[in-house]
């Protein structure tokens, strides 16, 4: 599947060139915006258990800081690839600004696949990898996160390895140079369920808006790791009903409706979807076609090709994932009547709270649970209703909506700072 898939910095690019084309972005900001502003790529040994040494390889990617310090994601998987974190990268610099959050875009990863490594291991690699960035990370210039195959314990190894260099009058303000860390080592309430949250957010209001009763609804979930489990969590409340879901391993179905509550313990215990006695085993072609409301795809980019698009049968997609529709498959969604909240909006409510994260730990703060949720509801449904009006207005899709009150921004930024010299 994955050598079909056409190259993910390319769609990042066609996306951003149509949004230029509907809000008539100069072209000198389209061409700074075409390139990530720094590419980076570290290659590191790291000790192994067994005694003997590894080499890795690791990229962070720095796209945009015109609105901000660099901010995004931290992937260990063993796709990562330089054109994958440029275009992951310059989404994440599309994303602060349409929500107007004074951060840009960076995004980073190490090619290998963590699920084959001890926790010692991956304590080493994420230690040495972190050292090996020195100074091209930092809480005012370039703060990464939890991504696919990370989470808050390795942003926690990260911020210690960060910390561990800095002068000691600046340790306590090193803090921030990551978000997404667990709670006792200065994370944020909130920040774990953040992005389904959010997900979760822009699906109330789309049915708000069109009359269509949660409560009974379908949905479908592509990949249950943190953005997928949350949202599937968080969406069962409102009387939704999840009825199939996969994973790396497979996919499983069951039209009564799949507990994911129960199912995030088995996918704990056994690290994948597969083998839930509450449900049975369906293909990947069989997953894609099952009739649901509404599809979530939160797995990795560009898994909806055209013949995904042909045999998607759903009123909604609510993209989890960064960039999992390809630009060549999106005409066949429109003509199905399919609405599309794209990933930019859709699976923000994570960079949102990262920035709340940020901020708490800039003032030394610690914000409740019930302050973060509603400033992210708040912010969530304000820019979905801004990302409604401009596409009503324009009469554009929804993607080049987002992308075009992201890029007028940056535009703006550009036109009173002017480009040097």
């Amino acid at each position: 599947m994955s050598d079909q898939k056409p190259n993910p910095y390319k769609i990042a690019q066609d996306q951003m060139l149509r949004a230029a084309e509907i809000s008539g972005l100069p072209p000198a900001i389209t061409s700074i915006l075409s390139q990530p502003k720094n590419e980076l790529i570290v290659n590191f040994p790291v000790r192994m258990d067994s005694g003997e040494y590894r080499l890795f390889k690791g990229y962070r990617v720095q796209h945009s800081n015109i609105l901000g310090p660099y901010k995004g994601g931290i992937r260990y998987h063993e796709q990562v690839s330089l054109d994958e974190v440029k275009a992951l990268a310059s989404w994440m610099t599309y994303k602060c600004a349409l929500h107007d959050i004074p951060f840009g875009g960076g995004k980073g990863g190490i090619k290998f696949n963590p699920r084959e490594f001890s926790a010692g291991e991956l304590e080493r690699i994420t230690r040495r990898f972190t050292h090996a960035l020195g100074s091209n990370i930092g809480p005012d210039y370039d703060i990464p996160a939890p991504d696919v195959g990370t989470n808050g314990q390795i942003m926690v190894w990260m911020m210690d390895t960060y910390m561990a260099g800095v002068g000691s009058s600046d340790k306590t303000s090193s803090r921030g140079v990551v978000t997404g860390k667990t709670l006792s080592a200065g994370g944020s309430h909130g920040r774990e369920a953040a992005t389904g949250q959010g997900i979760v957010h822009c699906i109330t209001e789309w049915a708000r808006d069109r009359r269509v009763d949660l409560n009974g609804a379908s949905f479908s979930v592509q990949g249950f790791g943190n953005v997928g489990s949350n949202a599937s969590k968080i969406l069962a409340r409102t009387g939704a009903s999840l009825v199939a879901t996969g994973d790396w391993k497979g996919y499983i179905f069951n039209g009564d409706g799949i507990n994911p509550f129960k199912l995030t313990e088995h996918v704990g215990r056994t690290g994948t979807v597969v083998g839930y006695p509450g449900a049975r085993t369906i293909t990947r072609e069989e997953f894609f076609a099952t009739a649901v409301d509404i599809f979530i795809p939160a797995a990795l980019e560009l898994e909806i090709g055209i013949p995904e698009a042909k045999a998607l049968n759903c009123k909604l997609i609510v993209e989890g994932a960064n960039g999992p529709t390809d630009t060549a498959a999106e005409p066949y969604l429109y003509e199905k009547n399919i609405a599309l909240i794209p990933d930019i909006l859709a699976n923000s409510g994570g960079v949102v709270v990262s920035y709340y994260e940020w901020l708490q730990n800039k003032r030394s703060e610690r914000w409740d649970l019930e302050e973060v949720e509603e400033r992210l509801a708040k912010r969530m449904k304000r820019t979905y209703l801004a990302v409604s009006e401009y596409a009503a207005m324009k009469k554009c899709d929804w993607r080049s909506a987002a992308m075009c009150i992201g890029i007028e921004r940056i535009g703006r930024a550009y036109a009173e700072r002017g480009i040097f010299p």
